[in-house]
């Protein structure tokens, strides 16, 4: 029995250091699609498959989400399922410009359009929501954006929204859009509400996604612009914007957005008015939008 111990110590050891070598691990999802997709459709055709990442590859935001992709792109290991990606794609860059991904893909990843281009850019900004520090992506092809998307950037949340029947309410508003000549336009709105929404919240978001026609509305915020908050005191909004975001933006662009927020904002019943602020100050250049006349 004896000659055995030193046997099973060593065995021991390993099962240790194998222990030791998983606990230094983390564990993260990739995104892929049903291989058989006859009873699914959309984003419900999503599954995903896990993997684990070296501390070296996480140590900090952008190792961890070049990391994330360079891992999607070799595709699924469980036979059931099939990359959104293209075979081929390979990525040229990954930088993070403050909370934003900007994400670039070799030749092949240009090819898709239509559902295949919205199923494959699904996959990547649910990969890289994992990463806390990212709430937008920018995925560019050889360094240029593809002119048929209806939006060059992606935002985290949007993917991330509660299912349909986690849906807590709605709410009636009008959302306003510039036309080509620059004039407001009203645009009837009901908005679902999901938990955690507010109903200020959700007509702040719904102006950053844009119009529905855009044929005849022109998106009322610069591409990719947020607002960083939004909230009801009794019956007046508030409006706090970001100084890096108004950073470089003309003044014109900033009034247009602001007048924009204002009236969409107290289209809402129990708004009066809308006062801005800027790095939660008030701001001394944007007007004060009252009701008056924005109810839908």
């Amino acid at each position: 029995m004896k000659r055995y111990l030193p046997v099973l110590w060593f065995l021991l050891l390993a099962l240790a250091a194998c222990g030791q070598e998983t606990e230094e691990k983390a564990a993260y999802q990739l995104y892929f699609q049903e291989a058989d997709l006859t009873f699914s459709a959309g984003e419900g055709a999503f599954r995903t498959e896990r993997i684990f990442l070296d501390q070296e590859e996480t140590e900090d935001s952008q190792h961890l989400a070049a990391a994330l992709l360079e891992e999607l792109l070799r595709g699924p290991l469980d036979e059931t399922l099939k990359s959104t990606i293209p075979a081929g794609t390979t990525l040229l860059s990954m930088t993070l410009e403050g909370s934003r991904a900007v994400v670039d893909f070799s030749s092949p990843y240009g090819t898709l359009s239509g559902v295949s281009l919205t199923l494959a850019d699904s996959a990547v900004l649910m990969t890289l929501a994992q990463v806390p520090e990212i709430s937008s992506v920018r995925i560019t092809v050889r360094g240029r954006d593809l002119a048929y998307r209806d939006r060059q950037v992606l935002f985290v949340r949007d993917v991330l929204l509660s299912p349909e029947e986690d849906v807590v309410g709605s709410v009636k508003a009008l959302l306003y859009f510039p036309d080509s000549s620059g004039v407001l336009l009203p645009e009837a709105r009901t908005l679902e509400l999901y938990e955690g929404d507010t109903q200020v919240s959700a007509v702040a978001k719904a102006l950053e996604r844009g119009p529905e026609n855009r044929s005849e509305r022109l998106p009322a915020l610069p591409e990719g612009f947020q607002v960083k908050s939004v909230w009801l005191e009794e019956d007046v909004c508030y409006v706090n914007f970001s100084p890096a975001q108004l950073e470089g933006l003309e003044e014109e662009v900033i009034r247009t957005a602001s007048l924009a927020l204002g009236r969409s904002l107290c289209s809402l019943e129990g708004v009066e008015e809308t006062r801005f602020l800027v790095g939660g100050e008030f701001s001394r250049t944007l007007e004060t939008v009252e009701a008056s006349g924005y109810r839908p």
